[in-house]
């Protein structure tokens, strides 16, 4: 567990989350958007059981992560899930909103950007989610970049994803994370995926066989103080499970036309799209979502017991005890905060949290 964790009136980790925590076992975080915002009720509740099992499989303990009337919650009950699945005034908190949230004693859910924050600040290493946010098309003329980037730049938490969804810019993506110092590792393939599909056409710098050398990664990078951020190990779905790509690319410049008339920009960009796409696939985008959120899960559950078991290994070995460095160099202000990159200045610094 972290030595500063705000007060309970703050901050609440679920009991078996502390435990876990305490005992040096894998913890993988999950994020609470796709619950509240991304999966139809009532499949959001059941599909929420099957990710922690997915995360329990892998041999680690879930930990999903929301706001409840102004108190972060690092780890929720039965009880807490369904409010999350059922609340229609559930908000959409990013890393900026949280603070806001808990002064106004708001409810929201959290996205890629802020469930990286509150695990980095529960001492949570692994964090497990569908896709990244990333560069948005047009984003020289719009400035429109997910605050996803800069928070994984700044945030020690290893992110398994599926990749960016295929509508942003991905090579943009790639590009920014590269100046970001953020290292992307393929689990098993050369190719960066786009989400539904397995490949995006753009290849990943680094490719990793197995849960053991991905997490072997982020404890030597903590060893050799080698950078502040966090790391993105992109696990694309079978190429005979991705959605089958005439009906992705139909439906993706479908949806982008649906949104230009709209004038949907920014954070609703993704639920507008994704929606879209749930009522246009036949089914076959939300069953591919699904399919790759339980397998993100459950590797990141096997990333996550490995981390654990090699932390302590060589804390065992080297007198490393609680991996040192890691939550006190976590700012990388000259380069997070950089105006110039990709308009990221200001979204990457997390006051407070990413220095907890």
């Amino acid at each position: 567990m972290p030595q500063r964790l705000p007060e309970p009136d703050l901050v609440v980790v679920h009991e078996e989350v502390r435990e876990a925590l305490d005992a040096g076992v894998g913890v993988v975080a999950l994020e609470s958007t796709i619950l509240a915002h991304g999966l139809p009720h009532p499949d959001n509740i059941e599909i929420g059981g099957r990710i922690e099992e997915a995360v329990r499989a892998g041999g680690s303990v879930p930990a999903t992560i929301a706001v409840l009337d102004g108190v972060v919650h690092i780890g929720l009950g039965a009880a807490e899930v369904e409010r999350v699945c059922t609340d229609p005034d559930m908000a959409e908190l990013s890393v900026r909103d949280v603070g806001v949230a808990a002064a106004l004693r708001f409810s929201g859910a959290t996205t890629v950007a802020s469930t990286s924050a509150l695990a980095h600040l529960a001492g949570i290493r692994v964090f497990a989610t569908g896709g990244l946010g990333g560069v948005h098309r047009g984003a020289s003329e719009t400035f429109d970049v997910s605050a996803d980037l800069g928070v994984i730049a700044s945030t020690p938490v290893l992110v398994v994803c599926a990749g960016v969804k295929s509508i942003l810019d991905v090579a943009g993506t790639l590009e920014t994370l590269e100046t970001l110092s953020v290292p992307v590792l393929g689990y098993r393939t050369d190719a960066f995926p786009g989400f539904y599909l397995s490949d995006s056409g753009q290849p990943v710098p680094w490719r990793v066989e197995s849960a053991a050398e991905a997490a072997r990664v982020v404890v030597l990078r903590d060893r050799l103080r080698a950078g502040a951020g966090g790391v993105v190990l992109a696990n694309p779905l079978p190429e005979d499970r991705q959605v089958e790509r005439g009906l992705h690319d139909r439906l993706v410049s479908e949806g982008l036309a649906l949104l230009a008339r709209e004038g949907v920009h920014g954070k609703d960009v993704t639920p507008r799209l994704l929606e879209y796409f749930h009522d246009n696939s036949g089914g076959e985008s939300l069953r591919a979502n699904v399919e790759l959120v339980l397998s993100n899960a459950r590797l990141a559950g096997e990333v996550a017991a490995e981390v654990a078991s090699q932390s302590a290994g060589m804390a065992g070995v080297a007198g490393v005890s609680g991996m040192p460095g890691v939550s006190g160099v976590s700012g990388i202000g000259g380069v997070a905060g950089d105006a110039g990159i990709a308009g990221l200045g200001g979204v990457a610094g997390v006051p407070g949290v990413a220095d907890a």
